[in-house]
Parts: C-alpha cells; structure tokens; sequence
C-alpha cells in the first residue's frame, strides 16, 4: 500500500467518506457554539457549573431512552431542571454556589445511572450520548446544531456589551443600567443549549472539553476579548478537524479524539504563552542594560 501524502492524509477522510463530511459539518456547528460560549464561562470561571451541566443531562436522556420521547427534549429538561435546583438551593440555603453544584452534579449524574441500570437494553445507545457519535449524526442534529450555532452568535453579537461587563464586574453592569440577571439567565440558557447541542457530536462526557480547552487556550495567546472569541472558534474547529483524522487513521473513537485534541492544543497554547512571556522579560533586562 502507498504510503499518502500530508495534502492526502489531511484530504482524503473528508473527500472519500460522505459520513465523515457529515461529521465535520455537526463538529463545525459544535465548535462555533462551545467556541463562543466557551470564552464567556472561562471569562467568568463557571467551569464548574459549565461542567455540571455537561453532565447533569443524563438523567433526561436516560429516562428518554428508557420512556420513549426525543433524547434532545429529555437532556434539554434535565439541564432545566438542575439549573433551577441550583438556584434553589443557592436563594434557599447558606451554602456557596459550588457546594450546590457539586451536589446537583453528583446527584443527576447517580440518578441517570439508576435509570439506565433498570433498562439495560438502552446501554448502547447510551453509550453513543456519553462519548459522541460524530460520524452518525442525522438530518435532525445537523439541523439542531445549525439553529443553535446561528442563534450563539446572534447573542453574542448583540449582548456582547452585556456579557462583557458581567464578566468582569457584576456591579458595574448594574451602574451601567445593564441587568447582570437577565445577562446570566441569556448564559445559562445558551449554554444548555449548547451542550443539548453538542451531546451527539461529542458526547456528554466530552463536550465539557470543547466548551472549555480551546477558549482557555485563546485566553492564554491573546488579550482583546473579541480576538479571543475568534481565536476560540477557530482552535475549537481546528480540534474537531485534528480529532475526526485522528480518529479515521488510528481507528479511534471520534468523540475522544476531538476532546483530546482540545486538551493538546490547550496545552500547546499554554506553551506558546509560557515563550512570550519569557522572551518579553528578555527583551525588558536587555532594555534594562
């Protein structure tokens, strides 16, 4: 067998295989809407929550599966339903937001596994919503993915001011007359709706990493928040590209492969960050001389 080219070995997957050009439309929808959702729960370290919510529609997928009714409406409930139970106990209780995180979590995560456990049957299938089925995505998740990657970027583009003042100061976007609570609620609902998303492209367990990795790497290269959006975007469909050819030569599990590549690029970036900043303390003792 000829040994392929880089320009084949980069071409071919995507040329030859109509389920590979499948997946990279869905992994492109996907990183469009972690990529710019992502730079917002990074900006204002909810990576736990973002985390949580990952995982806490399995309950609803599971029961789904298990009832009969749309996967996508049952994780789109159980993020619903985790959402307002941390908000609950956050208004309810004297605990700090993470403990009602870390407890919601663990608890939709325990109560999925009950579920499935009663209906073993469902395992595989289930299986697919934990670790992603990229390559078998249908008409309806390319669909889904468009409509939420579109309607992303729309708020995006037209709360950006909003979202960057709550970023970076709760109380200044109050003195500006903006409404951080209405600013979260329009986060939170975009980012379950990301993950509801994304869930079939790359798995429950894994969308975390697509969410987080590449805008944690745009963070650490660039400065202006809409160049790390860009940047985000870009290192998020640059791991969906790097995980489905990794996944079609080594014959690994496409889901995986995108949020392995995610984390690798991450840590390339912190890298890349880690040399601009020695070669700028260079350049500031040479001046100093």
């Amino acid at each position: 067998m000829l040994a392929l080219t880089p320009v084949e070995w980069l071409v071919d997957p995507f040329t030859q295989s109509a389920t590979m050009q499948r997946g990279l439309l869905a992994g492109t929808f996907a990183a469009v809407a972690c990529g710019l959702v992502g730079t917002w729960v990074v900006l204002r370290g909810m990576t736990f929550l973002g985390d949580a919510l990952a995982h806490g529609v399995l309950p609803g997928l599971a029961l789904a599966l298990v009832v009969g009714f749309s996967p996508t409406v049952g994780a789109a409930a159980s993020a619903a339903v985790m959402i307002a139970g941390i908000g609950l106990v956050r208004r309810r209780s004297r605990l700090p937001e993470d403990v009602a995180i870390g407890l919601l979590f663990v608890g939709m995560l325990a109560l999925g596994v009950l579920i499935v456990s009663r209906s073993r049957s469902f395992a595989g299938e289930l299986t697919g919503f934990l670790f992603g089925g990229i390559t078998g995505v249908t008409d309806a998740d390319l669909v889904l993915g468009a409509v939420v990657a579109a309607g992303v970027v729309a708020a995006v583009a037209v709360g950006y001011r909003a979202f960057l003042a709550l970023a970076f100061n709760r109380e200044t976007a109050m003195l500006l007359g903006m409404r951080p609570g209405w600013t979260h609620a329009a986060l939170m609902v975009m980012i379950t709706a990301t993950v509801v998303a994304s869930f079939k492209t790359v798995g429950t367990l894994l969308v975390f990493a697509l969410i987080t990795a590449p805008a944690a790497a745009a963070v650490q290269v660039v400065r202006r928040v809409p160049a790390v959006l860009v940047l985000s975007v870009v290192l998020a469909e640059l791991s969906v590209v790097a995980g489905l050819l990794l996944s079609w030569h080594a014959r690994l599990a496409a889901g995986a492969a995108v949020a392995v590549s995610a984390v690798v690029i991450f840590v390339l970036a912190l890298g890349v960050a880690e040399a601009q900043r020695w070669w700028g303390t260079r350049r500031t003792a040479a001046v100093a001389v």
